[in-house]
């Protein structure tokens, strides 16, 4: 139910499902989950492409796709190679990681270091690979991606969803590749990280339904579901972090709707650098020190209290939660 499969069918059944993209064109009457899909990138239509000026001030910029599909005939692919175009079309220098193609390593181990270790009897990886960065002792598929971060403006990452997250090869690149000390440090996280400067985002494939990622869909709100990748991953780091492209049942769509999604993801595409990222709680609300906890400050709960939701999807308050807060920028 939650992996992409360009040819999948559910047993028994021909039905396709109608899906769009994860953004929606500007509001209705409907609210966002009830419009049909139009194709169409938020602030566009027909009459109204992308201004000359927006598309020059992506060009000269470097795009970094981290991709994991095993198939070329994937939908996955599809959007990963529209991306490719697009950008380059634009004047961008396109950088893709196919993690499948170059046997990734997914597992993080003594491998990725050279040399000795800090302390071989009790190995604690992040502070091995920390010191190890530090010394340039790292392995080489290692710093051959961190030399693809730093280049890159923006960092798209395509994939199916499985089991509510990445494909393990994806975790594998997250988990090996930021390393402590070039993706984060104590003193650098979040609205201080160490990518601040540059954007991402999340592009994938479900085996469900929208429906079913609404806050009374059997799997659970979408947004609930983004914020360990968004949050804990992407901002963690420092990135702004732009809405995700959301491709619903991608295995139960026609072949006309799927080229239908891909040309609308290309017009989104042309835009991309200029969007507005998703909005977080910002670092200066929180007491950053370990006597208060960490926590937000009291004159932020105050000022939190009279307002009918809570600050971001995690940061509740017990109150509902903001609608769209990890799907649709403020």
């Amino acid at each position: 139910m939650l992996r992409d499969a360009w040819t999948y069918q559910p047993h028994g059944s021909s039905r396709k499902v109608p899906v769009k993209p994860s953004w929606s064109p500007e509001p209705t009457s409907n609210p966002p989950y009830l419009q049909r899909p139009q194709n169409k990138p938020p602030g566009h239509s027909e009459e109204s492409p992308v201004p000359v000026r927006n598309l020059c001030l992506q060009a000269d910029k470097t795009v970094l796709i981290v991709y994991a599909h095993q198939s070329p005939k994937s939908f996955n692919c599809a959007a990963k190679d529209a991306a490719v175009q697009v950008f380059t079309d634009l004047g961008c220098k396109v950088i893709v990681s196919d993690l499948y193609a170059m046997k990734f390593q997914a597992v993080g181990t003594a491998d990725d270091i050279k040399g000795k270790l800090k302390n071989p009897e009790h190995f604690l990886y992040n502070e091995e690979t920390m010191v190890a960065w530090k010394e340039g002792r790292l392995s080489d598929d290692i710093k051959e991606e961190h030399h693809k971060l730093e280049q890159a403006d923006l960092v798209i990452f395509q994939f199916p969803l499985y089991w509510f997250s990445v494909p393990a090869i994806m975790k594998g690149w997250i988990d090996r590749v930021l390393t402590q000390g070039f993706a984060f440090s104590l003193q650098n996280l979040y609205d201080n990280g160490m990518f601040k400067n540059k954007k991402a985002m999340l592009s994938f494939t479900t085996g469900g339904m929208e429906s079913m990622y609404l806050p009374d869909g059997i799997n659970g709100d979408i947004n609930v579901l983004l914020w360990p990748l968004q949050n804990g991953v992407l901002r963690f780091c420092g990135f702004q972090v732009l809405a995700p492209q959301i491709f619903w049942s991608i295995a139960h769509t026609s072949p006309d709707a799927r080229a239908a999604l891909l040309e609308a993801w290309k017009t989104r595409l042309q835009g991309l650098l200029n969007e507005k990222p998703l909005s977080f709680a910002h670092t200066e609300l929180f007491d950053l020190n370990f006597q208060g906890g960490f926590r937000l400050r009291a004159d932020v709960k105050e000022e939190c209290a009279s307002k009918p939701y809570g600050l971001t999807t995690a940061h509740h308050l017990g109150k509902p939660l903001p609608p769209n807060n990890q799907t649709k920028p403020e």
